[in-house]
């Protein structure tokens, strides 16, 4: 059902895929728009639970594409370094194949609490009485992971 890569020596254990999704600062969410077109969009998020979380607004262009196709793409590049000198780019990255859904409640607060101690973590006391008051002015999506490949490159040859 879905690709293999094609170059296996770059391919990253799954073990490293996830670190490199725990420890990445910004994925790229790709949804599919009514009109037909692909939408990417840069999020903050966090990898907890076996699952991607990010937040947004209560309403806007990703829920009203989740809401009519919930299978989404997120991508995340890290370690990137150009090497013009040989023409080249090392990077480490990732791909995720997934069903993106609105969680609520107790999950809602939950994966709020892991992206905040992910992006402020020195300020969650501050975080923590932030989110109880604001619980219903964002949204949180979780990706549910269907899918999951990871690659590197760091020749120069």
């Amino acid at each position: 059902m879905f690709n293999e890569i094609r170059k296996k020596k770059r391919e990253l254990s799954k073990e490293n895929t996830i670190e490199l999704l725990k420890e990445g600062k910004e994925g790229v969410l790709s949804t599919i728009s009514k009109n037909g077109y692909p939408y990417g969009i840069a999020v903050n998020y966090v990898y907890h639970n076996d699952c991607i979380y990010f937040h947004c607004a209560n309403k806007g262009h990703k829920l009203d594409n989740i809401s009519k196709n919930n299978k989404v793409s997120f991508f995340v590049n890290s370690n990137i370094e150009i090497l013009p000198k040989y023409f080249t780019t090392h990077y480490k990255s990732a791909v995720v194949f997934g069903r993106a859904s609105i969680v609520t409640d107790d999950e809602k607060r939950d994966a709020i609490i892991a992206i905040g101690n992910k992006y402020s973590h020195p300020h969650m006391e501050e975080g923590i009485k932030y989110i109880d008051r604001a619980i219903n002015a964002f949204t949180v999506v979780k990706i549910e992971i269907d899918h999951l490949t990871g690659k590197y490159s760091d020749d120069t040859n």
